[in-house]
């Protein structure tokens, strides 16, 4: 399939061919009709994208300090190779999708195969979207008038925080799209409506529809011109749709409101907001969230948890449904916005020149004999006979920053990547040289040319994928976790016994690469054998509990999920296995604080490690630090560039890249896959897993756990 994508490094906008997205539980698969393309913030979108490097930093500079921070800590090289790697990432743009439903994903029931829907899903002939985010579109409106539902409730939603009332004044700044969509749907609730723009074909367009429209760069003062038309009131409440960077758009509409006016912003402007302008008339302020409640909620959005109706009368969803209403009504005509149809494969007409005169509302019209295809071929490579070719199933950031490169630096051969939605797998597959992208990870386990999976999904998958893999044959290395229960870690060491039709059993290996590090390879060497004293700090940086790994059911948490690193570190460095685990952490209620702790582990051969993972720290402190201690021997390895030693003779000190652990790892697993010698015992592996699940336990019982 076709979808439209912006390339933030170069600055192009491309029509690029990708594999169709797999349906997802809670979600639909829509084959596009019509999508709307919404001309200032995906102008704004595209005009960044063409941005060169300065500029893009100047309009981002609380990502600057970021950037500055980072280098800090870890170094010039890396961090701008993470900086280049985000801008590698092309964005896909639109949000105001119509079309007819092609599958519905588990646990949907408002919808059914050949539905017509409205949604926020992107420009592309297929769309795979979450049921909360889709709204049935009623007989009587076409789908290109439907194609405006999620632009009217951007509007909408700006009028129910106004919450303005039967004859009231009401003003909108701005009458772009959606200015003129919360002029008309203002209008339809019974208020007075005044509106400006500074360009006079909207104000056209606005007074057309019976609304008190001005142009004020023909010499009219909004300011005055509302005061007048109130008898010195005011306005009610004043709607701000504008995109301006001046703080003079948010000064005029605290001028023209009345005491105790309203002031709601839908668009982007300038906030330097002077005080008194607002204490003499006590206005209040607020700044709209897109289509409604429920918006950037994650168990809204994406786990379909809704909200109550009493409870929230309008949600995103129930803001599209009234927005349709509106339009079958024939309160909300949206047919006189429309300026142009274009063809999806004739895009360039519209993104070619998004500031050219006469535009309002630009429709793409899609093919109707597009088919699904959940391969898309990108390179022409032979692999048949070959031994050590791999497939990739997950391509996040990480995949694209440090998974492709240390392999393709390691020599590997990468056939295919797959990811649910399809663009990620493509980009990354035109960025890897991989020969093919998918969107059904199932074809990688049924291909007979590979046989090696990656896994480096979200943690939820890691488990059932691994098995699968391990059924169909594959040699598995998967992302840490290995899983997120123990009985999902019986049934992995119990499948891994499992021969295959050589009469040899599938390798697994989880990607506990810290061990790899060059640094922590010198460290080993010189601290001996026997009991050692380790102190390893993760100084892991604060991450907002909404997001999925602090979900227990998604993430595992922080320790399950990214402190088995360090559990893998110590046992390393210990050379024996963990016999038990203590954990503690920060707070008055330190069971719910998993990502404020410090573990304590107690090793076979008498070793102890104290690995201590924070949250509360500053970033531009070095992220990681490891101390360990044996035979009057003290070694410090500060955030992987450098390490001290201490008592060792004829050795001082080590430098180093940040990232060579990672190439040192890539470059020993296709050895291993090609020796079928394992890079890490499994049991070590399983006894890694064990310890991180003991910590949990340890945390929640409050005693010593043993394994």
């Amino acid at each position: 399939m076709k979808q439209i994508i912006q390339d933030l490094k170069k600055g192009n906008t491309i029509l690029e061919e990708v594999p169709t997205p797999q349906v997802k539980s809670g979600a639909v698969l829509i084959k596009t009709t019509r999508s709307l393309v919404s001309l200032g913030t995906e102008r704004m979108l595209v005009e960044f994208g063409k941005a060169g490097f300065i500029d893009k930093a100047r309009q981002q500079p609380d990502k600057v300090k970021q950037v500055l921070d980072k280098m800090k800590a870890e170094g010039i090289l890396p961090t701008l190779e993470a900086v280049f790697n985000k801008l590698n990432q092309p964005l896909p743009l639109g949000y105001c999708n119509v079309g007819v439903v092609e599958a519905v994903g588990k646990g949907v029931h408002r919808f059914k195969v050949g539905d017509r829907v409205a949604s926020n899903g992107n420009h592309a002939e297929y769309v795979c979207v979450p049921e909360n985010l889709c709204a049935k579109i009623p007989d009587g409106v076409s789908d290109e008038e439907a194609a405006f539902t999620v632009i009217g409730s951007i509007g909408l939603q700006g009028i129910r925080l106004c919450n303005p009332t039967f004859g009231e004044t009401i003003v909108v700044i701005g009458l772009g799209l959606i200015g003129l969509v919360t002029a008309e749907l203002l209008k339809a609730n019974g208020c007075r409506v005044i509106g400006y723009d500074f360009d006079q074909q909207k104000v056209d367009m606005a007074r057309s529809k019976g609304i008190t429209a001005f142009n004020p760069a023909q010499g009219t003062d909004p300011v005055k011109f509302v005061q007048q038309a109130t008898n010195e009131t005011g306005a009610d409440g004043v709607i701000i749709t504008a995109s301006a960077k001046s703080d003079e758009v948010i000064h005029q509409a605290a001028d023209m409101s009345r005491k105790r006016g309203r002031i709601i912003l839908v668009g982007v402007i300038g906030l330097n907001i002077r005080r008194d302008d607002f204490y003499k008339k006590e206005l209040t302020f607020q700044v709209s969230c897109s289509y409604g409640p429920g918006r950037y909620d994650e168990n809204y959005e994406q786990k379909g948890q809704d909200y109550p109706l009493p409870y929230v009368r309008w949600t995103e969803q129930r803001n599209f449904e009234a927005i349709l209403q509106a339009m079958k009504s024939g309160q909300l005509d949206v047919k006189p916005l429309i300026t142009e149809q274009v063809p999806l494969e004739q895009y360039d007409e519209i993104y070619g020149d998004m500031r050219k005169k006469g535009s309002i509302a630009s429709i793409l019209v899609y093919p109707q004999n597009s088919e699904r295809h959940s391969q898309v071929k990108v390179t022409n490579q032979d692999f048949k006979g070959s031994k050590g070719v791999f497939g990739i199933i997950g391509a996040g950031n990480f995949t694209s920053s440090t998974i492709i490169p240390g392999m393709n630096a390691a020599g590997a051969q990468l056939k295919a990547i797959a990811s649910a939605g399809g663009l990620s797998a493509k980009t990354l597959a035109k960025k890897g040289n991989i020969a093919v992208a998918s969107s059904d990870y199932k074809e990688l386990l049924n291909d007979s040319d590979i046989d090696t999976v990656m896994i480096t999904t979200r943690h939820n998958l890691h488990a059932s994928m691994t098995l699968e893999a391990l059924k169909a044959g594959k040699n598995v290395f998967v992302e840490k976790p290995l899983c997120l229960t123990e009985e999902e870690l019986e049934e992995i060491a119990a499948s891994t016994t499992s021969p295959r039709n050589d009469g040899t059993a599938p390798m697994i290996v989880v990607g506990f690469n810290r061990r790899f590090a060059p640094l922590a390879q010198t460290m080993k060497k010189h601290l001996g054998e026997g009991a050692k004293n380790i102190v390893a700090t993760m100084n892991a940086g604060f991450i907002p509990p909404e997001v999925w790994v602090h979900d227990l059911t998604i993430g595992g948490g922080r320790i399950i999920g990214e402190a088995c690193h360090y559990i893998d570190l110590c046992t390393y460095l210990a050379g024996s296995k963990v016999t038990a685990v203590c954990m503690n952490s920060m707070g008055v209620n330190p069971e719910e604080n998993t990502d404020n702790a410090s573990i304590l582990l107690k090793y076979e051969n008498g070793s102890n490690a104290v690995i201590n993972y924070f949250a509360n720290g500053s970033k531009a402190y070095s992220k990681e630090r490891i101390e360990a201690f044996a035979q009057e021997k003290t070694l410090i390895i500060d955030n992987w560039r450098t390490l001290k030693a201490y008592g060792v003779k004829g050795f001082s000190k080590q430098k180093t890249r940040l990232d060579k652990g990672h190439k040192n790892q890539f470059k020993q697993l296709v050895e291993s896959v090609k020796s079928g010698v394992p890079m890490i015992p499994f049991d070590e592996i399983i006894n890694t897993t064990q310890a991180s699940f003991a910590a949990i336990q340890s945390l929640k019982e409050g005693r010593w756990v043993e394994l």
